[in-house]
């Protein structure tokens, strides 16, 4: 819930905090860019947890993530913004790569997919208590520095890793390993971690912009208030919580590769066509778009723990974010450049379909299947 309120803070906020400072939809889309550029600082932090273990980063993370994040409070300038975004939303991310990677590592081989559906319901509650805190900025237009000094009570989070949280029994039983297996990456696993990546690369190039240009689109085009766009994103993206539990249910029982192929891009058409409708056919399209892309997301989320070795798994994680997060990039820059230029929100939506289409044929064609295999299993065979 931490990592998630910290991930989803500037996404949220953006729109209003443009406003104040007069920023064009181009220079919103160029400052969550460069607040995503900020995963590199995830990179040296996932490799120490792979070396000297997952508690210590996890806690050091759960401490720095929110307090970084609630300097967006006092924001003199969107430069200084989007700088403290760009700190601290990484250390966020870095936390929430290293949960999916101790979930892994502690959960039995039937059950991995299904845990990955249930800590993203989790995240979603964290994700929806900021999206609840938008109301507070229609009290006036310097009133959603208010939100970020939520991300503080994220603080008791922290005491309570740094009190009870234990290492991972599967990192402890491997470390002796660790270094063996970091100094020798088989080409397999380099081509794991390439499809993997062009897989997030793809599909967040997609995700990223809606998420992003949701809020302005309901905002300027719909003429939606804060409160209103708070009450669309919570009741278009809850079912999905469902769909979580459906999808990981199903993930570990028949597979993970039929959903993901399937489901990804029907969850991208359906979103792109609420940017292009009004009403209650608006909603509707955002509902089932959400469902889809929920029922999807374990099947796909797990891959990028189960398919390397533990030494390895949390660099790996830090490696597939960083590409998602420039694929995220290259959509924000791309999508605020065109809709300056006058074309609409729909129109960019639908182009950008394009990516998910193309990450569903490689998840198709070239991912493995990893349901009821045990994760050393798995490794061995790279």
């Amino acid at each position: 819930m931490s990592a998630a309120f910290i991930n989803t803070l500037f996404t949220q906020t953006v729109a209003f905090a443009a406003d104040e400072f007069n920023v064009s939809q181009s220079g919103q889309g160029i400052g969550a860019s460069v607040v995503r550029f900020g995963i590199i600082i995830c990179l040296p932090l996932v490799a120490l947890a792979d070396k000297y273990g997952r508690r210590p980063v996890m806690i050091a993370m759960a401490w720095a993530a929110p307090i970084v994040s609630s300097l967006g409070a006092i924001a003199p300038s969107y430069v200084f913004l989007v700088g403290t975004q760009a700190i601290g939303r990484p250390l966020g991310l870095t936390l929430d790569i290293l949960i999916a990677v101790v979930a892994l590592e502690e959960m039995p081989r039937n059950t991995r997919a299904y845990a990955t559906g249930l800590l993203a319901v989790i995240s979603g509650i964290g994700g929806g208590i900021a999206v609840g805190s938008l109301p507070l900025a229609d009290r006036g237009p310097t009133s959603w520095r208010l939100i970020y000094l939520v991300a503080l009570v994220w603080i008791f989070v922290a005491i309570a890793l740094t009190k009870w949280l234990p290492e991972s029994e599967r990192f402890t039983k491997h470390q002796k390993q660790a270094v063996a297996i970091r100094m020798k990456l088989s080409s397999a696993f380099r081509g794991q971690l390439g499809r993997i990546c062009s897989v997030v690369f793809l599909t967040n190039m997609y995700i990223a912009t809606v998420s992003i240009f949701q809020n302005r689109y309901l905002k300027d085009d719909r003429g939606y208030s804060a409160a209103l766009v708070a009450l669309f994103t919570i009741t278009t993206s809850s079912p999905a919580s469902l769909g979580l539990i459906i999808g990981g249910h199903f993930a570990d029982e028949k597979g993970r590769r039929i959903i993901g192929a399937t489901l990804v891009p029907i969850g991208a058409f359906l979103l792109a066509l609420s940017f292009s409708t009004s009403g209650a056919i608006m909603w509707i399209f955002a509902i089932a778009g959400g469902l889809a892309f929920g029922i999807s997301y374990p099947a796909l989320a797990v891959y990028r723990g189960e398919l390397f070795p533990t030494g390895s798994r949390g660099t790996a994680g830090g490696i597939i974010m960083t590409s998602a997060l420039f694929g995220g990039i290259v959509g924000l820059v791309g999508a605020g450049l065109v809709l300056d230029s006058g074309l609409s929100y729909g129109t960019v939506m639908l182009c950008l379909v394009t990516g998910p289409v193309i990450a569903s044929l490689i998840v198709w064609f070239r991912y493995p299947e990893t349901a009821h295999r045990d994760l050393d299993e798995i490794s061995q065979n790279l």
